[in-house]
């Protein structure tokens, strides 16, 4: 291809167009990438659950036609947001490669290092979010049980007739109280670290305030 006379570039235009092209390959991707992600999620519904949800818009749509109606054309989505992204793209290549064909070849591999650092980029993020503590499947039941095995254990603290009842739940001098006290630290540890086993560490908690409990004698104390 070769240059058309009468188109010229300056450093700065050249510059504008390839900051555009770059936010608009990016941009692309990554709407490319998340709507793929959850169409292969939704092929992957078992098809009962395709039946409950087809179920369920039709309830909905005797409520609800425009949300149900959004809800259907959702694909549709994809193809839209290809269609615009290539609307700023290919311009953003063509017209620079008309004035100069060295440009356009220049921002041809700009994009296509753009396209695989934002797919690259893309799928980090997406990972590091997906190793979030709070994004762990069934965090937030764990973090439930955690919180109340905690402050059932601080009654013990600071409820000055549980104090004096039950002394044991506070010195850690009793192996039982000891192992809960560690049971406590792990818990909390495994709350807040990627990678950890955080329902069986509250599970094992859940043990060990159960054993302090019965060293301490508490049923036996209620019971009186």
């Amino acid at each position: 291809m070769s240059a058309t006379p009468g188109i010229q570039l300056t450093a700065w235009e050249i510059g504008l167009w390839a900051l555009l092209l770059t936010c608009a390959v990016a941009l692309t991707v990554q709407m490319l990438r998340k709507g793929l992600a959850e169409a292969n999620s939704d092929a992957g519904s078992s098809p009962g659950a395709l039946v409950l949800h087809g179920r369920d818009l039709q309830r909905q749509e005797l409520d609800d036609p425009e949300a149900v109606s959004g809800a259907v054309t959702e694909p549709d989505a994809l193809f839209w947001n290809t269609f615009a992204g290539l609307v700023v793209i290919v311009p953003a290549v063509l017209i620079p490669a008309l004035a100069s064909p060295a440009v356009g070849l220049l921002l041809l591999a700009l994009a296509v290092a753009a396209a695989v650092a934002a797919f690259s980029g893309g799928r980090k993020l997406e990972e590091i979010r997906r190793n979030r503590p709070e994004n762990r499947p069934g965090f937030a039941r764990t973090a439930a049980q955690h919180d109340a095995l905690v402050a059932r254990w601080q009654e013990y603290e600071l409820d000055p007739g549980k104090s004096i009842d039950f002394p044991e739940m506070c010195d850690a001098r009793v192996p039982q109280t000891a192992a809960l006290v560690r049971a406590l630290q792990e818990a909390e540890r495994c709350r807040s670290t990627p990678g950890t086993d955080y329902p069986r560490a509250v599970e094992q908690l859940a043990a060990a305030m159960v054993a302090a409990e019965a060293a301490a004698g508490v049923q036996a104390g209620l019971a009186r």
